[in-house]
């Protein structure tokens, strides 16, 4: 295990990534439609295995960047979708990466499957895979995402060429992990009431969902005074903003039903224990998150066999949107067929 400490992003000799104000230009460039793709309207996957309706139905999917670049799977937030602030096509393609981005069971256009784990997100990863006739890739994973990377880092080893988890959790059962410490009000509140199960969640959350769906802006704005200003100043930003509500928009167009089975997963036995995990790992995350707080990436890395940590100074949760590029060239290079 490796564990760095990062200036914070101000300091453009330390900074791995690019500042907010880049991506944000970055993100409001029209793209060269015929160098990059960047699919709007999604794609849709056979998700029945073996005739089993547990999981039956379908996922949506979304691409951008190169279609015969190295492919990284991009696994969403919570609450999320495929789509969301994710780096330009462009910037993508210009990096030889297919990122594939989709929808988890319950989410945006996905069907659900109740009562899902963490591991259960592998097969989901692995029938797209499939259906696109990708044999190796890498995954990503962004705050709520980071478990299901690490889930298919530790059981498709065959598969997966490299992982990465920014702001991730760690697992309920982290030994000596106090898991609630540092994390804000409004997340203690609903993991704790997760513990009770998927139909108590659903009440608690039920104002929320209304609330989001008359205006998505609502949840940023229920969480906002709880956030470091470093993270007020990222989502401050127009397009940055505008990106995260588009995304919590479709991400609860049908129902709540993939926030709900996520956050009880998160609760629940993860069905893998990182300390198998064999490929390379990076883990990535601001100092001062109060989402998920820091101390579960330094639990990780302290399990994960030669993890690779970056913790950034005076950076929180959405500092991993400014993160994400730099994590994915990572990523892309971690391919055996770029060597």
């Amino acid at each position: 295990m490796v564990t760095r400490n990062v200036l914070a992003a101000s300091d453009p000799s330390a900074r791995e990534v690019p500042k907010s104000s880049a991506l944000a230009r970055d993100m409001s460039k029209k793209p060269n439609r015929n160098a990059a793709t960047q699919i709007d309207a999604p794609r849709f996957i056979d998700n029945r295995r073996g005739g089993e309706n547990r999981r039956g139905g379908e996922l949506a999917i979304t691409e951008l960047g190169h279609p015969s670049g190295r492919p990284v799977f991009f696994l969403h937030g919570t609450p999320g979708c495929r789509v969301g602030p994710l780096p330009r096509g462009q910037y993508l393609y210009n990096h030889a990466i297919r990122l594939i981005s989709f929808d988890r069971p319950g989410y945006g256009m996905s069907s659900r499957v109740e009562g899902r784990s963490v591991a259960d997100g592998v097969t989901d990863v692995e029938t797209i895979a499939d259906a696109l006739g990708i044999e190796r890739f890498a995954v990503a994973g962004r705050s709520g995402g980071g478990p299901h990377a690490l889930a298919c880092a530790a059981l498709l080893p065959q598969r997966v060429t490299g992982a990465a988890a920014l702001v991730t959790l760690a697992p309920p059962d982290a030994e000596k992990l106090d898991w609630y410490e540092g994390m804000s009000k409004h997340n203690i509140e609903e993991y704790q009431t997760a513990e009770s199960g998927a139909d108590r969640l659903a009440d608690y959350l039920k104002p929320a969902v209304a609330n989001i769906r008359r205006d998505p802006g609502r949840l940023i704005q229920s969480f906002f005074h709880e956030l470091p200003d470093s993270d007020r100043r990222i989502v401050a930003n127009k397009v940055i903003r505008d990106s995260l509500t588009n995304g919590y928009a479709e991400a609860l167009r049908e129902s709540a039903w993939g926030w709900i089975d996520d956050s009880v997963a998160y609760r629940s036995s993860w069905g893998f224990d990182p300390a198998d995990i064999k490929v390379p790992v990076r883990l990535w995350h601001g100092a001062e998150d109060v989402f998920s707080p820091v101390t579960h990436t330094k639990w990780l890395a302290d399990h994960i066999p030669g993890a690779d940590a970056v913790i950034q100074d005076s950076a929180g949760h959405f500092a991993a949107i400014d993160a994400l590029p730099g994590i994915l060239t990572w990523l892309a290079r971690k391919d055996p067929s770029t060597r």
